[in-house]
């Protein structure tokens, strides 16, 4: 038998039980296997009981294949799905703190509105942006504002939804 070895990302969403020690669980069947996490955002639903967990890992078909199968024994996991298996919508959120001081102000200002960020706290030294949207279109602003002096960057993960009517829900 053989197997694709071409690796890939695959962002993983789990519906799983909001209990303390459910998070860990998941985090130690990765670490147990060797599997990387390149992200994990993690939040109670609309429903208390339940959490949303959006992993991201890189790997080939077989590997992803096999994630899924032993997350699936997880007695914590309520459901799962691969949502790279079908359409999705993915979005990141940034906050980037910039150097803004002089001719840095406009130029700051001027690529953030090419963007679309929201500056959310101004320093006479600095510029708070938040900003949403793809990993490729935060990397970009990355590049982007690089050579302006970046000062610290925090970003969520990435966070997905199945496009059109049917979810991830009970």
């Amino acid at each position: 038998m053989t197997f694709n070895t071409e690796t890939s990302r695959h962002i993983i969403s789990i519906l799983m039980e909001n209990e303390a020690g459910a998070l860990s669980k998941v985090v130690n069947l990765f670490s147990a296997r060797g599997y990387n996490i390149e992200s994990l955002s993690v939040a109670a639903t609309d429903d208390p009981s339940l959490a949303r967990l959006t992993l991201v890992t890189i790997a080939n078909n077989h590997v992803v294949e096999q994630i899924v199968k032993q997350l699936n024994k997880l007695i914590d996991v309520v459901k799962l799905t691969d949502l790279c298996d079908s359409a999705y919508v993915e979005r990141e959120m940034m906050l980037i703190k910039v150097q803004a001081e002089g001719q840095n102000r406009s130029e700051l200002f001027r690529i953030n509105e090419m963007f679309r960020g929201r500056v959310i706290d101004v320093t006479p030294l600095s510029y708070t942006i938040e900003m949403t949207g793809t990993q490729e279109k935060l990397d970009a602003f990355i590049v982007a504002v690089n050579e302006l002096g970046i000062i610290e960057i925090v970003r969520s993960g990435a966070l997905g939804l199945v496009r059109g009517a049917k979810g991830l829900t009970l």
